[in-house]
């Protein structure tokens, strides 16, 4: 092993390491390999050593594909809704460019910034084992790309089959800045499912006729919530039911008797999506890059952040069919987009002949699409048993142990104005300035160097690693909360777990100011959900709940509206990692933490050096 190489017979492991370089070398090792290598018997040796550890490694590495992406980040004028706005771009594109690799391929993705804003790239749901400095958060992993910069994201996905993707990770820019992450299984294997006719991927998100960072600008000035979007979208698009936009809506085509795969995103900034097909059932197979036991449904729904992976038939009767998409609201009182989006399901002329959907040389009349009914704005219950469906398609050696116990609040709260405020900056409930916090933390991320530089580098007053495991006061977490708790502190706090640790989250809703659905990310890992519930948690009674045979692998939680969830991972993945609500509006109030996770004892259980292109600030 490396390590054994490494203690028994440096030499060697620097002749390993030069084969294999899975970081950089430190600059000791250079000037020593730079020695070693005047040796004849030295290079005669790195030679020999290499035939001999390459030829086993290129038999099982041989499929492995490393993909090159360059990401031009621009400003473009895109027309929705009757206005032309100019947003920021990958490459021109909104949304951004579909990425597709199979299980064990390598990305190396160039971001060069034109743009006007300080930007980062996040691969969303990506483990990033061991590459950390690619995964992306502004001020978490990385200093942000400036105007006129770059840098290329690298890094190998390991173990993951599905649908994620990749979004910007800095103020709104996410809005327009996004696209699909496709993950085929592994070359010389298949889907644990008859392989579909085709696929196709559904990325839903909003839009605003507004620039979405002077909207988040000025929700930040006013300590306001921020306006709300103008629409929803599929795959860009509004679709028919929105003004000026029925001759874009996307068509989706399916043929009677086909199996197709249907890749869903929920990429929108702030709202849980209820998604649906008329007449048409979904079979659920994956969900976060997971696979999941088949079950069949007739509505998804989708935290931002999440997606889901899904298998439609051609058995309807030949025609046209929208597919829709509208809001799951669950914060009571609170003012939402409540549109509707669509696309439109189309069976192919060959299945349309004798219809009206055109033969041979002619065009039929097409035929008004069926429109499908959708589930009530607040209809939990339809959640709840969705949600509940979820398991992982075969049993899982989930840690029955547990060695870091924490209980986590999240939840949102109102800060007093501040005296040298004006009252324009204080447009919250009664004069105050909204915010957010978990277990009474509001996470104020660093402006001038990124936790994990910080850390790497041992720069002292960046953060403190004092996160409690528990809310500093037990109260009734969904019941009438005492204003007195109603106001967090501030602070940039992260929880160390040392490497290997099997930890334990219970993430509890609270009904500070109302109780809402939050989809908690925890980046650089999945994790297994094992219960929901709503109420106060109770170890005593729901702890009874646990699934421990094959609860699902996420790597975000939907929590329920006045409710808990519970998730159990094993801290395997050394890094910084940011745990956070994926409805923006509700980070940018402070609705985070991070995870500080400590490097092993072996080689391959270390974070990698920094790559040298690393953006400073």
């Amino acid at each position: 092993s490396p390590t054994f190489l490494k203690l028994q017979y440096p030499s060697l492991y620097l002749h390993h390491r030069l084969i294999f370089p899975t970081e950089e070398l430190t600059a000791c090792e250079l000037e020593t390999t730079m020695e070693l290598l005047k040796q004849p018997h030295h290079c005669f040796l790195v030679f020999l050593f290499g035939l001999v550890l390459l030829f086993p490694a290129a038999l099982s590495w041989k499929d492995a594909v490393t993909h090159v992406h360059q990401f031009v980040i621009q400003e473009a004028s895109v027309k929705r809704l009757c206005k032309t706005q100019h947003v920021m771009t990958v490459n021109g594109m909104y949304p951004g460019p579909t990425l597709e690799i199979k299980n064990g391929d390598t990305l190396s993705v160039k971001v060069i910034n034109k743009g006007k804003y300080n930007i980062t790239i996040h691969w969303h749901g990506v483990r990033q084992m061991r590459t950390g400095w690619a995964d992306g958060p502004e001020f978490v992993t990385q200093c942000p790309i400036r105007p006129g910069g770059s840098y290329t994201y690298r890094f190998t996905v390991r173990g993951q089959e599905g649908t994620l993707w990749w979004h910007a990770h800095s103020t709104w820019l996410r809005a327009t800045v996004y696209g699909a992450l496709l993950i085929q299984p592994r070359e010389g294997t298949n889907f644990p499912f008859a392989k579909p006719n085709r696929q196709s991927t559904l990325l839903l998100g909003e839009w605003w006729n507004a620039n979405p960072v002077d909207v988040v600008r000025e929700a930040t000035r006013t300590g306001a919530a921020p306006n709300i979007s103008d629409a929803y979208t599929i795959n860009g698009q509004p679709g028919d039911l929105y003004n000026c936009s029925k001759q874009d809506t996307v068509v989706v085509p399916i043929s009677s008797g086909e199996t197709n795969l249907l890749r869903v995103v929920n990429s929108a900034m702030n709202q849980p999506l209820f998604f649906t097909i008329a007449n048409h059932k979904f079979t659920v197979v994956g969900a976060d890059a997971s696979y999941v036991k088949p079950f069949t449904t007739s509505v998804l729904m989708l935290g931002p952040g999440q997606t889901t992976d899904v298998l439609i038939s051609g058995d309807q009767t030949p025609g046209r069919y929208y597919m829709a998409a509208r809001a799951y609201q669950s914060a009571q009182n609170a003012p939402f987009d409540n549109t509707t989006t669509t696309a439109i399901l189309e069976y192919s002329k060959s299945s349309l002949v004798g219809i009206g959907g055109g033969s041979g040389g002619g065009e039929g009349k097409q035929s008004n699409p069926i429109m499908p009914i959708l589930p009530a704005f607040n209809d939990t219950a339809a959640v709840t048993a969705f949600s509940a469906s979820f398991r992982s398609l075969k049993e899982v050696n989930i840690p029955k142990e547990i060695d870091e116990d924490l209980f986590v609040t999240v939840g949102l709260g109102l800060n007093d104005c501040p005296p040298e405020f004006g009252s324009d900056r204080c447009q919250g409930p009664n004069g105050t300035r909204f915010t957010s916090s978990m277990n009474n933390v509001s996470f104020v991320l660093p402006q001038t160097t990124s936790l994990l530089q910080a850390y790497q580098t041992d720069t002292p007053g960046v953060f403190t690693t004092d996160f409690p495991d528990r809310p500093p006061v037990r109260f009734d977490y969904t019941g009438n909360v005492d204003r007195s708790l109603w106001q967090p502190i501030q602070g940039t706090k992260v929880y160390r777990l040392e490497y290997g640790s099997r930890v334990q989250v219970v993430l509890q809703d609270t009904s500070i100011v109302t109780a809402e659905n939050h989809p908690i990310h925890l980046h650089g890992y999945d994790f297994y959900i094992l219960a929901e519930g709503f109420g106060n948690f109770d170890p005593d009674v729901d702890t009874g709940k646990f699934n421990l045979v094959d609860p699902p692998l996420r790597n975000t939680a939907a929590v329920p509206a006045g409710g808990w969830a519970v998730i159990r991972f094993v801290a395997d993945n050394p890094g910084m990692w940011i745990m956070h609500c994926h409805l923006d509006v509700h980070i940018s109030w402070g609705l985070a933490m991070a995870f500080l996770v400590e490097d092993g004892n072996e080689v391959m259980q270390t974070l990698e050096a920094p790559p040298l292109d690393l953006p400073v600030c």
